[in-house]
């Protein structure tokens, strides 16, 4: 019962109970379930190219977890993902192209979502439904709609799901929000969110053949049908209404979620967002330059700056967060909290004991094995959750409201209890999508 997962992994590889896949080890997973009975715990990894990465390592940090399935619709991604986990974890977990055969097997506990975002609410609303615990990255949600139909899952079928905002598990964060209730800066007022980068151009797509190692249909899955071409897949989605959300979604759900937690806000009364596209003549559908004005009950309000093309200047971080109060501010990210009085002196500092990555794509760091821990620990104890769905879906709400101000092009006036427009038909319009036939998520 207390024997070592690495020696476990070690010696079923390098016995006759080892199998083979593509040339690399992995365990009898026949045998996985020995280490520790009604704690252990069996995964599902579902979308591995990039973030996945993160997902893996945290995972295998605890040892009682096992992963089970590596799952993606591409070949290419799942050859090169075999290969990074037999480097970096030691085994090679079974391939799965089509992840609902993975919903089927009863071994599995829980399964970490890191597809394209309009895969993130009907694929965790399937694994509910199969009986799965779920983590699922920011965005929760490709729209409104699905953002409240997952909290209702949630609510029926009684698992756990985490959404993927990890710094809500980061030790300096968690004790700025304790000073923060405790008075520390006076009053708090406002939240202040922001992003920056410099990305290139996407250029203007290609209708080509679809690539041998790519199932595009199931990648698709609950989006309506369009052809292939050369700028999408495998991370340009992310700027395609069809299957991504923008900026304000991408990154700034991390910024705009730790800002509410320090005010203490969930829906807004008002959303205010301007901005447009301003670089380059590509592909990209949505604003690249954004400002976003979130206003709460109290005289509070968050602001949301995102550059996805250009860089912040004079200097400043690539993201971060600053909570203003009546007696100072809180400067904040993934790796710490300064603390500042009304005149900008600083007053003290304390850092994560283990660095985060801030801007790149994986985002790996100490803080993914402390929010996959607290996800582990959920599980297991019925701890509370750092970011449970019925409160993550809060902040992934205010990005929706941020994209549906800005296509609206006027102030939006909230329903605090909803989240639903209360003077925009045109804003509404976007509050669901259509789904391809048969795939529309239900609960």
């Amino acid at each position: 019962m207390n024997t070592n997962r690495r020696e476990f992994i070690k010696k079923t590889t390098a016995g006759t109970a080892a199998i083979t896949l593509g040339g690399l080890a992995m365990p009898n997973l026949g045998n996985a379930r020995i280490l520790g009975a009604n704690d252990h715990i069996n995964c599902a990894v579902i979308g591995v190219r990039s973030r996945a990465k993160a997902h893996v390592k945290a995972i295998h940090a605890d040892n009682n977890a096992l992963i089970l399935y590596n799952c993606d619709v591409d070949d290419g991604i799942i050859e090169e993902h075999n290969a990074w986990c037999q480097e970096n974890i030691g085994y090679v977990p079974k391939v799965e192209k089509d992840f609902r055969k993975i919903l089927e097997d009863k071994d599995v506990d829980a399964v970490f979502i890191a597809t394209p975002e309009h895969w993130h609410a009907p694929m965790a609303i399937m694994a509910l439904q199969a009986g799965k615990h779920v983590y699922v990255e920011k965005p929760c949600s490709h729209n409104a709609h699905e953002n409240q139909l997952l909290v209702q899952a949630q609510k029926k079928y009684g698992k756990k799901v985490q959404m993927g905002n990890q710094q809500r598990s980061a030790r300096t964060s968690i004790m700025a929000i304790e000073d923060i209730r405790n008075g520390i800066i006076g009053d708090v007022f406002k939240g202040e969110a922001y992003y920056s980068n410099n990305r290139g151009s996407i250029g203007k797509g290609n209708k080509i053949p679809v690539p041998k190692s790519l199932d595009w249909e199931l990648w698709q899955g609950p989006a309506p049908r369009e052809s292939y071409r050369d700028n999408i897949h495998p991370y340009n989605w992310h700027w395609f209404r069809t299957w991504g959300t923008g900026e304000v979604h991408n990154n700034g759900t991390h910024e705009i979620d730790i800002c509410r937690w320090a005010l203490g806000v969930d829906l807004p009364e008002t959303v205010t967002s301007f901005g447009g596209k301003y670089t380059y003549n590509d592909d990209w559908e949505f604003v690249d330059n954004q400002q976003v004005t979130y206003a709460f009950a109290g005289n509070k309000f968050i602001t949301w700056t995102g550059h996805s093309r250009g860089v912040l200047k004079p200097t400043r971080p690539g993201r971060g967060i600053t909570i203003y109060g009546s007696k100072g501010s809180i400067q904040l990210d993934r790796n710490f909290y300064k603390l500042f009085d009304l005149q900008g002196n600083p007053i003290k500092a304390e850092y994560e004991k283990s660095a985060s990555a801030t801007t790149n794509t994986q985002g790996i760091g100490g803080l993914d094995v402390d929010h996959v821990g607290n996800f582990f620990a959920a599980i297991r104890k019925d701890q509370s959750l750092n970011a449970d769905i019925n409160d993550a879906s809060f902040s992934t709400m205010l990005c929706h409201l941020g994209n549906m101000a800005q296509d609206a092009g006027e102030m939006l006036k909230i329903d605090t209890t909803t989240g639903k427009v209360l003077n925009s038909e045109k804003a509404m319009k976007n509050w669901k999508r259509e789904y391809e036939n048969g795939w529309e998520p239900k609960i």
